[in-house]
């Protein structure tokens, strides 16, 4: 099968999160609005970038820059719902419309240039039919390929066919964050470190990283770096494996009232979605592009494709069925909104690949018979171990990460110890440790001159921690350090016990004070332990007169 990618055009409305969060907020266009999510810049309008607001910023950094900038949440419901009038406009020109995302769709090129004569008379004619139905701002790019097309329309730019490589090569190699749209949670969230990595080694174009060899890629750098090095030489960003679906798996449900309301039908979209992967599992395979389709009483006929390059789980695609309900629901009616109650729901896997490329947690997200399986599997391991061999983890509140997470026994109901909504004022912040010992590890901190560093009465340290020793072994030079963080736990039990002769609720639980501290530590002193010589972080904790090593960081 030949790898040439198919031609394609894409529309992209920039900046679409905030001009839908402005529209919905009715802002004057030059208002300054960001949308923010995390607590970060998800996007800017342009009179806020003026200003110096940048995507990823923080809220205190973007606001200090432009005091007079609107915060808006990010909401992809809304964002859904207020482009779907930009999606009906595409459609009445051009059949087989996909949305990669809201403010971004893509169509085949090759009818659209055949009926309108030529490429660039039909973006030109997109352009026009948007603007004139919506009278949203958009850009148009045609170009071999989805992720040379997306920069395409980024640029406003028509690429000749076979141009895609004279295209992309003189583009900054921080381009490839734009593949985060086409691939999964996990991939996404290592492009902006490859960008950080490419350009530390001076590699600065997506044509020097294209230079680079496919092989010595996949080997230095992973397979997310693959997909982004085969995306910037021009080819699809991986190679065509994808099949057409099986006959009968649409899954179907007749809704009985008829439902006009998003909550209601989300509740349908979820069991129709668990229908729908339980039959792709049971033949080992994975939905890449999901055609949403619905029937009203009056017997309107709507439909809608959402592509993905990695394939869905259960929770993405009933995500992107109740986005999609929500656009049809509760649009304007001028614009495409049903005239009645929806009467029936159908979602259909338009792509599917081996479900070798989709990873699920082997608890919460197992559907069908393959849950079945695993809890078949963890019953029989009990009954041979006792009901102790088999344990999840349930992740609760707590500031200690000792007591956040709680394992139960397989079966037993799966409630934390402390519970995770209220506030844990003093709870050391994201990311948390990636191992948490059973037993903290007895560790030393050590000066510069090789004394032990202790907490002082206004609970700070006694110097800066230089060396630190764990276990007794070998010592560590500490590269960076980071505390001290004390926390004091529980300190009104001796108040209430003591001081008036009364026995605290609590006084089975003793007070705790504690003292944390993060290090990052050097790979010195270990060329002949055998050990790991990467560095390594730790939470340390100053507890009970001593220094415990609390979790570590990998």
């Amino acid at each position: 099968m030949s790898d040439v990618p198919a031609r394609r055009i894409v529309v992209w409305c920039p900046d679409w999160p905030v001009v839908a969060a402005a529209r919905a907020a009715e802002l004057e266009p030059l208002v300054p609005a960001a949308v923010f999510a995390a607590n970060r810049v998800v996007a800017c309008s342009a009179t806020a970038r003026d200003s110096g607001v940048r995507r990823g910023m923080r809220r205190r950094e973007a606001q200090g820059r432009c005091p007079e900038l609107v915060v808006c949440e990010h909401d992809p419901a809304r964002d859904v719902r207020l482009f779907e009038p930009v999606v009906v406009a595409v459609e009445e020109l051009v059949p087989g419309v996909e949305v990669v995302r809201p403010g971004l769709v893509a169509v085949p090129a090759r009818g659209p240039a055949r009926y309108f004569g030529g490429e660039e008379a039909a973006a030109e004619k997109l352009v026009d039919e948007i603007d004139a139905q919506t009278g949203v701002e958009c850009r148009i790019g045609v170009a071999d390929g989805l992720f040379t097309a997306i920069l395409a329309a980024r640029h406003a730019r028509h690429v000749e066919p076979g141009g895609s490589g004279d295209f992309l090569a003189p583009l900054p190699v921080e381009e490839i964050e734009q593949l985060a749209d086409r691939l999964g949670p996990k991939q996404a969230a290592e492009q902006p470190e490859l960008v950080d990595l490419l350009r530390r080694l001076g590699i600065r174009t997506l044509g020097e990283f294209a230079a680079l060899g496919s092989a010595d890629v996949a080997t230095r750098f992973g397979q997310a770096a693959l997909l982004a090095h085969r995306a910037a030489g021009g080819q699809e960003e991986r190679p065509v494996k994808r099949r057409r679906p099986p006959p009968g798996l649409v899954v179907t449900e007749e809704l009985d009232p008829p439902v006009d309301r998003v909550d209601r039908a989300a509740f349908v979209a979820k069991a129709l979605a668990d229908e729908l992967h339980a039959k792709l599992g049971d033949l080992g395979l994975a939905c890449t592009r999901l055609g949403i389709s619905a029937r009203t009483e009056n017997g309107e006929e709507l439909h809608r494709v959402w592509r993905c390059a990695e394939p869905l789980t259960p929770a993405a695609t009933a995500d992107r069925v109740r986005w999609q309900l929500d656009g049809w629901l509760n649009g304007r009616k001028r614009e495409g909104r049903p005239t009645s109650g929806l009467g029936e729901l159908s979602l259909r896997p338009e792509e599917v690949v081996g479900a070798g490329g989709l990873q699920l947690d082997l608890l919460s997200s197992a559907t069908g018979e393959a849950a079945a399986r695993a809890g078949r599997a963890f019953a029989r391991v009990q009954g041979m171990l006792g009901p102790e061999a088999v344990l999840t983890g349930v992740l609760g509140g707590g500031r200690d990460p000792r007591d956040q997470v709680r394992f139960v026994p397989w079966g037993d109901e799966r409630r934390a110890a402390l519970p995770a909504g209220p506030p844990w004022p003093g709870r050391i912040p994201a990311p948390s440790p990636t191992v948490v010992p059973g037993e903290p590890w007895p560790a030393r901190v050590l000066d510069e001159s090789g004394e032990p560093v202790w907490i002082t009465g206004r609970m700070g340290l006694s110097a800066a921690p230089h060396r630190v020793e764990v276990g007794g072994g070998r010592s560590r030079a500490v590269a960076g350090w980071a505390g001290p963080w004390p926390v004091a736990e529980r300190w009104w039990v001796d108040l209430l016990a003591g001081g008036s002769g009364q026995t605290a609720p609590e006084s089975q639980v003793p007070p705790r004070a504690q003292v944390r501290l993060q290090v990052v530590l050097t790979p010195d002193g270990l060329e002949d332990s055998g050990e790991e010589s990467d560095e390594v972080a730790l939470l340390l904790v100053h507890e009970r007169g001593d220094w415990w090593v609390q979790g570590a960081y990998r």
